[in-house]
């Protein structure tokens, strides 16, 4: 049966393809029922749901690593290996963020109500960021961006009783209601330039050459600002400080990898299949050039890494130092669409891989010690590797990898990244991101002074912080790779381009 050339799924389709997508779906189902049957009173039953539901489904996505792809509900879904990739990890950021929740005083604490319904979010937030990384369609494409957008403005207000949170909320629903508007407007541009809803078919409609280049240029300028505002690029950036610090800690730390990772999914997906990719690699050059994309992409990756890092300097809320931090990141990652080259994308993959573990595990520390201190100002923090030393040598590990310098994982990431860009000959990118990096020094390691470095005033409290067991376990599994990565990265970067590869073959 089929329905505007969308062929209805069979059970064979969804238990080939789509297995973890389905125990997704049915471990938020059961998330959500079993909170309602406690009646929120026992929170530990829907963690343990989704606990068990998020690593069974882990556990499937890696067994699916290196399995011939292939597509389900027609072609608005295709599962390959870039899909592949992104599922494992959305999936482990989705199980960390579930662990480190249920030690958090601001998702758990003794006042918080609907304590339960967070882990059901967070299930339904991995499995709409899966979708977004596997849409071929522009329908899809829409539907699991708005998925991404609906669970995040909830998450984000999840404190109903602060008014940070309810405002953090308030601004991602405006900015996101704004984005989706121009990017909506961006792809019906492109329907009716080419005819077709599907990556491939808009593809061969742009290059049939009877496609007007300014047009094609606002088309594609609309769509990437649509995805912007998702990624926290510049200019579409500004919700993502104040909604990073009104939103609780462990929904910020998801907050700065899922949701991002899926926009940058999407756009690899998208742009490289409907404008680099194809049998005729003459065709497909002649569109990059008509629209001049090496010169929008490296502008406006110039711009989002500096200035989130410029801004980051000004910061004493460790938090919103983290916020700016993550958009200059996003910089360093635009730097590998330029060219919209097998090398540049396969170094996006490897950066994101990276970038999870790092970022991940310094909001993770900002957790911990807001249990405890009630605060995220730097100047509460001084002393504070006295109070928590081993936590806070894990928090100078991610430190030393979101800077770049060896021998963290971050260095082989920007390293891989900016030989891809060398290699076609845009230096003063790379330059740029060379002076950013440096600049990143300073307020990275402004927090391993105040911890380290800085006697506290006299008086202050300074006996020993116990942390969870299961905060340091987490941080530990995090800082693992973050060091290993380092220096064993040639299995995991072979991992990235695998990925890249499996999707060009099979487009």
């Amino acid at each position: 049966m089929e329905l505007l050339h969308v062929n209805i799924p069979n059970w064979s389709d969804l238990a080939t393809h789509w297995r973890p997508e389905v125990m997704l779906v049915g471990t938020f189902l059961l998330a959500l029922l079993g909170d309602l049957v406690v009646r929120g009173r026992r929170p530990a039953v829907p963690f343990t749901v989704a606990l068990v539901g998020l690593t069974m489904a882990g556990i499937c996505a890696v067994r699916k690593l290196g399995v011939e792809g292939g597509t389900v509900m027609g072609d608005l879904v295709v599962v390959d290996g870039l899909a592949a990739f992104f599922r494992i990890l959305f999936i482990f950021t989705g199980l960390a963020t579930v662990l480190f929740a249920w030690t958090s005083e601001e998702i758990m604490g003794k006042k918080r109500e609907n304590k339960g319904e967070f882990f059901a979010l967070t299930v339904l937030l991995t499995l709409a960021a899966c979708v977004m990384a596997e849409a071929r369609d522009l329908l899809m494409l829409f539907l699991s961006m708005e998925a991404v957008g609906i669970v995040s403005y909830v998450m984000a207000g999840y404190m109903r009783g602060s008014l940070r949170s309810t405002e953090a909320s308030l601004k991602y629903v405006i900015f996101g209601a704004v984005s989706s508007a121009i990017m909506l407007y961006g792809l019906s541009l492109l329907y009716g330039m080419t005819g077709s809803m599907q990556f491939e078919g808009i593809r061969a409609g742009l290059q049939t050459g009877d496609v007007n280049a300014f047009g094609l240029l606002v088309a594609v300028v609309l769509v990437m600002a649509g995805m912007s505002y998702k990624i926290a690029a510049v200019p579409f950036h500004y919700w993502a400080p104040d909604v990073y610090e009104g939103a609780p800690t462990p929904v910020s730390a998801l907050f700065s990898v899922g949701p991002k990772a899926a926009g940058f999914a999407l756009m690899i997906r998208f742009f490289y299949t409907t404008l680099a990719a194809g049998p005729d690699a003459n065709a497909s050059a002649g569109l990059i050039a008509q629209i001049n994309w090496p010169l929008l992409m490296a502008v406006i990756s110039a711009a989002t890494m500096t200035y989130g890092n410029l801004v980051a300097l000004r910061q004493a809320n460790v938090k919103r130092m983290l916020a700016y931090s993550s958009i200059a990141h996003v910089g360093y990652l635009l730097m590998g669409f330029v060219l919209l080259t097998d090398a540049g994308l396969q170094a996006i993959l490897f950066y994101l891989l990276v970038y999870t573990f790092m970022n991940l595990g310094a909001f993770f520390f900002v957790v911990a010690v807001n249990n405890h201190l009630k605060s995220e100002h730097l100047d509460d923090w001084v002393g504070l590797g006295f109070r928590m030393p081993w936590a806070a040598s894990l928090m100078i590990i991610f430190l030393g990898s979101l800077t770049g310098i060896p021998p963290f994982a971050g260095f082989a990431a920007k390293l891989y990244l900016f030989t891809a860009v060398m290699d076609r000959q845009w230096f003063w990118l790379v330059i740029v991101a060379g002076l950013n990096s440096v600049i990143s020094l300073y307020y990275y390691f402004k927090v391993a002074k105040a911890m380290f470095l800085m006697s506290p005033p006299e008086g202050a409290d300074m006996s020993p912080l116990k942390l969870h067991w299961l905060q340091y376990t987490v941080l530990g599994v995090l800082a693992i790779p973050t060091l290993a990565l380092g220096l064993f990265f040639g299995r995991f970067k072979g991992l990235a381009d695998r990925a890249i590869e499996m999707m060009t073959t099979g487009l």
